[in-house]
């Protein structure tokens, strides 16, 4: 057998032996292992209430007031004053459009953005502006990160306790369950999940 043939079957076994081993064997195995050591988070983390998900306790998401017009692109979604809201998402905290709005500290836009952000803040919650914490005007890099302040939280407590009529102290017995400690036990600061603390008090009675 020539020379270049045999060089040729050579990489061909070796082509073969090593999609088998990467492409099927290596991927069945790490998905194995996932299964059955941590399911959950290997399908997503996904949240359920009443049987059926909800959303994802890694993802953020929107709480807003149904529009009056489901058809109405232009229609600006309103925020449900029964629910802990997130922070701002550059991408309305759609996963396809996951990033930040590029928009710099000394941006004209941005500064402008802050400003109503915290005014309208300021009116929802009944609070004096100045009080409005900074996650509560800022994106995170993501635009996807469930997680706001414990300062933010705390700030929400009088809206969502007076529109569910539940005690103040339950909701902040709420919120500090469903707060996640520092990263590593020094990097960032302790936030809450919103995520996992709305669906907490949407099954309150």
């Amino acid at each position: 057998m020539p020379t270049f043939l045999r060089t040729h079957l050579t990489a061909l076994r070796m082509l073969l032996v090593m999609t088998v081993i990467l492409g099927l064997a290596y991927p069945l195995l790490v998905t194995g292992i996932s299964q059955l050591a941590f399911a959950d988070k290997a399908n997503g983390s996904i949240v359920t209430s009443g049987g059926k998900p909800v959303g994802s306790s890694l993802l953020g998401q929107n709480y807003d007031l149904p529009k009056k017009d489901p058809n109405n692109a232009d229609e600006q979604a309103q925020p449900d004053p029964k629910f802990f809201q997130p922070r701002p998402s550059a991408g309305s905290y759609d996963p396809k459009t996951s990033g930040a709005s590029n928009l710099g500290p000394n941006s004209a836009d941005l500064l402008k953005a802050v400003q109503e952000r915290r005014a309208a803040i300021a009116a929802f919650d009944g609070v004096d502006p100045a009080t409005v914490p900074p996650d509560a005007v800022t994106a995170s890099g993501s635009g996807l990160d469930p997680h706001i302040s414990v300062a933010y939280a705390k700030e929400q407590v009088d809206r969502v306790a007076r529109e569910r009529g539940l005690p103040a102290e339950k909701l902040n017995q709420l919120i500090e369950k469903y707060t996640d400690g520092r990263s590593l036990g020094f990097l960032g600061q302790d936030g809450v999940n919103v995520v996992l603390l709305n669906k907490a008090i949407s099954e309150q009675r």
